[in-house]
């Protein structure tokens, strides 16, 4: 009874061996030649990335993660000390003003005038220097030319009979070149000079009016054409006739003429 038991376990079990035992040779060689094939495939791949990678050069460290500082500058290399502060200047302002007293007047009439710092003090220096005399203002006729002159309301007039003033009819009064500004046009300004160059005749290039010259007499002052000032600042005229013709000799006998461009 135990052997045929035997036996007949031995037979049931033969088939779980043969089972295990008896797939082909190519089926039970599959998953090992997978595995080589994958090791291998890797190998390759991996053979690849490392030949297509370049040797890099080592990243050198920084300061901060080495925990060194850097080395300084050499002497000859290192910059150089900065300027020294400049002294500070003046400003035309009130604060750099010692008005005392007067401070609060001052910023009233500056307020009151709607002026800035400069704007009131020039009007104030025009008032003292030029007491008793006006602000004409003019220029020429298509207005490229314009032109402002401290003067008094009463005008002096010369009228002279020399050969280019007789031609143009140059009547004019004249002033010290300090009272005379220019406002604009000096580039639409042309000259013509004759004889001793000394009279400078400047006029307009554009209409060819001249509003004001340089005369020969009065050299630093200028010689404003009356019938060129705007309306409203001239009370009253009187002309005086000069013998340009005879221009050394009324020279000599005028006692005013030459001081009128004096201060």
């Amino acid at each position: 009874m135990r052997r045929g038991r035997t036996a007949g376990t031995s037979q049931l079990r033969e088939p779980k061996r043969s089972g295990s035992s008896g797939v082909p040779a190519a089926a039970a060689s599959a998953p090992g030649d997978s595995r080589s094939r994958r090791s291998t495939s890797r190998a390759a791949g991996g053979g690849k990335r490392t030949a297509s990678r370049q040797p890099s050069a080592k990243r050198r460290p920084r300061a901060q993660e080495t925990g060194c500082e850097e080395p300084p500058p050499p002497a000859d290399l290192a910059l150089p000390p900065p300027p020294p502060t400049p002294t500070p200047t003046p400003t035309s302002s009130v604060s750099a003003l010692d008005l005392g007293e007067q401070r609060e007047r001052w910023e009233t009439f500056q307020k009151r005038q709607r002026l800035n710092f400069e704007g009131a003090a020039k009007l104030l220096l025009d008032t003292f220097e030029y007491q008793g005399l006006v602000k004409h203002t003019g220029g020429c006729h298509c207005g490229a030319v314009r032109f402002e002159v401290w003067a008094s309301a009463d005008l002096h007039i010369f009228d002279c009979n020399c050969s280019i003033c007789k031609k143009k009819q140059n009547r004019h009064f004249i002033v010290p070149a300090s009272r005379f500004k220019l406002l604009k046009g000096a580039e639409s300004l042309t000259t013509y000079t004759f004889n001793t160059h000394k009279a400078q005749h400047t006029f307009c290039k554009k209409c060819g009016v001249q509003s004001f010259y340089t005369p020969r007499s009065n050299p630093g002052g200028f010689g404003i054409a009356p019938h060129c000032l705007d309306e409203g600042t001239v009370r009253s005229m009187v002309t005086e006739e000069f013998n340009g013709s005879d221009w050394e000799k009324a020279m000599k006998e005028h006692k005013t003429i030459k001081n009128m461009s004096k201060e």
